[in-house]
């Protein structure tokens, strides 16, 4: 694996870390907003949803120059059960046709093996999709801080409570990936209506070390996510950006930046379909 590699695999990774009854604020204690928006997001049917995600990824070395730069946007839906992603763009432009038949032919390779399974793989094979769902450290967030109630704010028309997070003292994470959530502070916007996440900002309090000693995120690097209602019923992602600054194999230092946009949220029961590669 080359350091631009790994780099983007770390961007990636954190783009999820991604991955929530009205109260006046005064009343509401704030761990109960946390915990109540947690077990939200834990109920969203986000796998009702086809959608397309687009990711840019641009990675700088220490002398600002480009070291590589990749856009590329994806079709995400569920086929028997669980997420399946089809590459309609590359860099904002369609596929060639060589590319596009080799895409059409992964999709319908795939579609046959899983139509093909026993009930036993499939289950085996949606479990382990919800397992790997169920080990995200995002899931740890509610434990692993101390959280204050800022304020209040309205964020694109929804009312919202601002709460504050940091680290909590001697928190021991469950999951390998959460021991990162200890360099991490931050802020939420949870919505009153309905405990959704509307956004998120946060950064790193210190150095943070992904996969051992392959990369090394320095202090200060941010992540923000945005969110939208979608049918009035589920909070979906709509911006994630992070700026991240660190060494690949600790020897080069790099910049990277990422952002990932999600657009043309279809419900799949009534509305899954296989996009074009010139839908915006």
């Amino acid at each position: 694996m080359n350091a631009d590699t790994t780099f983007r695999l770390y961007l990636r990774s954190s783009a999820f870390i991604c991955g929530l009854l009205v109260f006046p604020a005064q009343s509401q204690d704030v761990h109960e907003i946390i915990r109540r928006a947690f077990e939200q997001n834990q109920r969203a049917q986000r796998e009702n949803y086809t959608y397309l995600q687009r990711e840019h990824v641009r990675i700088v070395d220490g002398k600002g120059k480009v070291r590589s730069e990749k856009t590329q946007t994806e079709d995400v839906t569920f086929i028997e059960g669980s997420p399946y992603r089809r590459v309609v763009e590359r860099n904002d432009k369609p596929l060639t046709p060589e590319e596009q038949k080799a895409e059409d032919e992964r999709l319908r390779k795939s579609d046959e093996d899983r139509r093909k399974e026993t009930p036993a793989q499939r289950q085996a094979r949606i479990a382990e999709w919800r397992r790997r769902q169920e080990e995200r450290p995002y899931r740890e967030i509610p434990d692993a801080f101390d959280f204050k109630l800022a304020g209040e704010e309205t964020v694109d028309g929804a009312p919202a409570w601002v709460i504050d997070a940091t680290p909590k003292p001697g928190y021991k994470p469950k999951a390998s990936g959460a021991s990162m959530l200890t360099k991490f502070q931050g802020r939420l916007w949870i919505a009153k209506s309905d405990y959704g996440m509307v956004k998120l900002d946060a950064e790193t309090l210190g150095t943070v070390a992904y996969r051992s000693i392959l990369f090394r995120m320095s202090k200060g690097s941010r992540l923000h996510v945005e969110m939208v209602k979608v049918n009035g019923e589920v909070w979906m992602p709509k911006l994630a950006t992070i700026a991240i600054s660190g060494k690949v194999l600790l020897l080069m230092g790099v910049h990277g930046e990422a952002e990932f946009s999600f657009r043309n949220y279809k419900k799949f029961q009534a509305e899954s379909r296989i996009v074009s590669t010139g839908e915006k």
